[in-house]
């Protein structure tokens, strides 16, 4: 850290669904200006992590901070003006299919009753459509798009508002290696065009490489490592260094060598 207030700030927060504890006391400060990326298997509570810091879920135990505000004290409507400085990428872009790419991008700028006039959001929209390269498809239908497209329509709309924050949930997870390195370079070019903070959750190790400031690894319910991408050929933690390599372990290897797969049954009536 270097010293700079923390935009956001999680203090011993612990979730848990049924008895599965998913979040296990865990503390984490946020960099304005900065992208922090979050890896860990899937499952490992990556998602639910993002969703506290929006104020989508709230904790079992321990506090959730934005600019120095408990926001996981805070009711639906307290949470209104907090949300409009959070720009969310879901992961499966969750555009609205009945309406057209400029609707979508829109939708946020209506919704803020923040006196866009018609106009207003027509020049909004168009500008952060060329921001993601997509100036044009204002009235494409989302089943018209590629999954990348349709992913640059979501952050699009994510930056709508321009926030100062976007949590990105999965932002490659689905697309082609080439359409995934663009996602990552358009990470790249809002932080630098915006100056936003990004939190960015994902388990694919060529984005984490390209676009990261600060990497913290999440697994079981803690986060067991704290690093730079420096530091990513250098790991000391096992279970750290395997994933970075995508390398199985030698018990999860041993299983599949001795699992047994039985032959097709012989059809009624032979030997």
């Amino acid at each position: 850290m270097s010293g700079q207030d923390p935009i956001i700030r999680l203090e011993n927060v612990t979730k848990a669904f049924d008895r599965q504890v998913v979040l296990d006391s865990v503390s984490l400060a946020i960099e304005p200006g900065k992208t922090t990326v979050v890896i860990g298997p899937s499952g490992c509570g990556k998602s639910v992590l993002l969703k506290h810091i929006i104020g989508l879920l709230k904790p079992d135990s321990g506090k959730v901070f934005f600019e120095g505000h408990e926001i996981s004290a805070m009711g639906e409507k307290e949470l209104v003006p907090v949300r409009r400085q959070v720009g969310f990428l879901f992961q499966g872009s969750a555009l609205f299919d009945s309406m057209t790419v400029a609707e979508n991008i829109c939708f946020p700028l209506t919704e803020s009753q923040d006196g866009w006039s018609s106009e207003d959001r027509r020049r909004r929209c168009a500008a952060v459509l060329r921001l993601v390269g997509l100036d044009g498809a204002q009235e494409k239908y989302p089943e018209e798009l590629s999954g990348g497209e349709k992913k640059r329509v979501a952050l699009a709309r994510a930056i709508a508002l321009n926030p100062k924050v976007i949590l990105y949930d999965e932002p490659t997870t689905g697309l082609d290696p080439i359409r995934a390195d663009l996602i990552s370079e358009l990470i790249l070019r809002l932080r630098s065009a915006l100056g936003n903070t990004a939190v960015v959750v994902t388990h694919d190790m060529h984005t984490t490489r390209k676009i990261a400031d600060r990497i913290v690894m999440l697994y079981q319910g803690h986060f067991i490592a704290d690093m730079t991408v420096d530091d990513l050929d250098h790991v000391g933690n096992d279970i750290v260094a395997r994933f970075v390599q995508g390398r199985a372990s030698d018990q999860e290897l041993a299983q599949l060598r001795t699992g047994r797969l039985e032959g097709r049954p012989n059809a009624p009536g032979t030997q």
